[in-house]
């Protein structure tokens, strides 16, 4: 019995320990020319093997190995172990041709590696001299864009990422980007990158180490192809130069090199027409509406908030939330609107939160008032459908205040001829007295007061004055150039009264003064705020004359809008973006 469970614990162990036992196939490279040459090697992951016998190499030529190399090493307790049979072997024929797997024996099994496919194509002109750097750093450095969609719908969010592609054999010391892409036809923002990282992937089949430089969110923002321009970098590549030094460790030369990206095409798909709702206006990702108020009784003169937020994942900045309609009873101020962004990269790409309206609503009278439902409509990329969302009634309730009638017969009649509802109760006349009662003016004579005096020589006094006063008001209305300044002063202090406010609280100003600046265009060239982009910008303020100088400092200024949200910054830094601000619309708004 002894026995056979001794058997038992070693068959277990055996087969425990050639579970373990891999035996890999490797290449340096899985697409090359005919006129090339390849790296394949054979690596098993433990100590005691041996009768190694090498594949066919069907469709290959050996030039050169085997060669061996034995690694170990012991970190943190956990031994490792690897022992390598490497082969140069040169392509005899085009097509895709297998390498077929290695066999070696360990403990009487034989243990087998994985087959390689490898694509051999058209010879490639090879350099003079193998061994030139810049051949080898063209080899061997790749600059790729890589893009999460490249067939979006207009207004879906893309993912942009500029990848910098290095091999194993040489090493990046420094870079720096020449050429920016502006994403002509897209709003963009940008993620800030705050410290390269060096991670492993794959390029083009083949092991390669990677930093990203670049990358963005994109929301495309009309239909056909376009195209995201070039990147380039320059770097500072060490390359091997196929000598060692006296300990035989590789010795490398660094060259500076210039390395850019291909032109990629975006195809952008137009919204479907079937079933898209009236009241649509460009919102496209996955939504939620709510419709709130927070106060629903309340006294006649209060003031209670009505907010209408949407929520969701999208291009939340590139659509206006849908209005409310009170009835005229309730005094309704203009909304405050505010956004609470962040950028999404999971999912639905673009941005993430929620943007909403706040009304300030006063009723003037009792009563009890219904507020219509707000509908909104929205499509769905995943889905590719649009949806609506209607909200519920809203009712508030007056429980004190001036009674409405509502009988079409109780009207009077103002002056200017416009019928209005006469406000009654039973108690709305208790103001008329029923007795009267006489003073008599005899203690004081007005003809000869003071006062009678006063107001007889007062026009006299005020000719004088009315003389000055207008020839002030004339000189003011002869300076153009005066008057052209301070109405621009004055147009800019109103749309930036709001960022004004908020000055100190970094990510609201920040919203309040990018808010601010398209408003303003709004405002001033008759556009949506879904039109509204960096390129449209430069082509409406170039076509109103505006100077080239003043257009590039509107558009930096948005450029700090949307970096200083994710950047450290000061009340002294956010002060002087405001005055920036201020200065930019004035200069602006002179040469409108």
């Amino acid at each position: 019995m002894k026995l056979k469970i001794t058997y038992i614990f070693l068959l277990i162990l055996t087969n425990s320990l050639l579970a373990q036992v891999e035996l890999k196939t490797k290449v340096s490279k899985n697409k090359l020319g005919v006129n090339q040459r390849l790296r394949v090697e054979f690596t098993i992951n433990i100590q005691g093997a041996d009768h190694f016998s090498p594949p066919s190499f069907n469709g290959f030529e050996v030039v050169g190995g085997p060669s061996q190399s034995v690694n170990s090493s012991w970190v943190n307790g956990k031994v490792s172990y690897a022992q390598s049979y490497s082969y140069i072997i040169a392509p005899t024929r085009k097509g895709n041709l297998t390498i077929s797997g290695a066999t070696i024996k360990y403990n009487g099994e034989i243990i087998k590696s994985n087959p390689v496919v490898v694509a051999v194509v058209d010879a490639i002109d090879l350099p003079k001299d193998p061994n030139d750097p810049n051949y080898i750093a063209d080899q061997n450095v790749h600059l790729e864009v890589m893009v999460s969609n490249s067939r979006p719908y207009i207004g879906e969010g893309i993912y942009v990422e500029y990848r910098l592609y290095f091999s194993n054999n040489i090493a990046i010391s420094d870079f720096e980007i020449k050429d920016l892409p502006e994403f002509k036809g897209f709003w963009n923002q940008d993620i800030r990158i705050d410290q390269v990282q060096v991670k492993n992937g794959k390029y083009q089949g083949e092991d390669y180490r990677y930093i990203t430089i670049k990358k963005a969110v994109l929301i495309p923002q009309k239909s056909g192809k376009l195209a995201l321009e070039v990147l380039s970098s320059d770097l500072i590549i060490g390359v091997p130069t196929g000598r060692g030094d006296f300990f035989g460790n590789p010795i490398t030369r660094n060259i500076r090199k210039s390395f850019k990206t291909f032109k990629k095409n975006i195809h952008v798909k137009p919204l479907p027409l079937k079933g898209k709702p009236a009241d649509f206006n460009g919102a496209v990702g996955d939504f939620e509406m709510t419709v709130t108020i927070s106060k629903e009784s309340l006294k006649a003169n209060e003031s209670t908030q009505l907010k209408v937020m949407v929520s969701g994942k999208g291009n939340l900045k590139l659509f206006e939330i849908p209005k409310v309609i009170t009835p005229q009873e309730l005094e309704v101020y203009t909304p405050e609107h505010q956004e609470n962004l962040n950028i999404s990269f999971s999912g639905t790409k673009g941005l993430r939160g929620e943007v909403f309206d706040s009304y300030t609503v006063v009723p003037q009278f009792k009563g009890k008032y219904k507020i219509p439902p707000v509908s909104f409509s929205y499509f769905n990329p995943k889905d590719k459908k649009y949806h609506s969302i209607t909200s519920d009634n809203i009712f508030v309730n007056v429980i004190q205040g001036k009674e409405l009638i509502t009988n079409s017969d109780q009207l009077e009649t103002t002056s200017g001829g416009v019928k209005k509802r006469m406000v009654t109760s039973n108690n709305s006349f208790r103001y008329i007295q029923a007795n009267t009662s006489f003073m008599s003016l005899e203690k004081e004579n007005f003809y000869k007061s003071n006062l009678f005096y006063l107001l007889m020589f007062l026009p006299f006094l005020a000719i004088p004055i009315a003389i000055i006063i207008g020839k002030k008001q004339k000189e003011r209305a002869n300076d153009l150039i005066g008057n052209r300044t301070r109405k621009a002063d004055k147009l800019a202090r109103k749309y930036l009264s709001q960022a004004k406010k908020i000055l100190g609280n970094k990510v609201e100003f920040y919203i309040a003064l990018e808010k601010a600046l398209h408003n303003y265009l709004k405002a001033k060239l008759q556009i949506e705020i879904s039109d509204i982009s960096k390129e449209r910008i430069s082509e409406l303020l170039t076509k109103k004359g505006v100077d080239t100088v003043v257009i590039k400092s509107f558009i930096a200024v948005l450029d700090d809008c949307d970096f200083a949200r994710y950047a450290p910054v000061t009340d002294v830094m956010m002060e002087k973006e405001y005055n920036k601000a201020k200065e930019i619309i004035t200069r602006i708004d002179k040469q409108l």
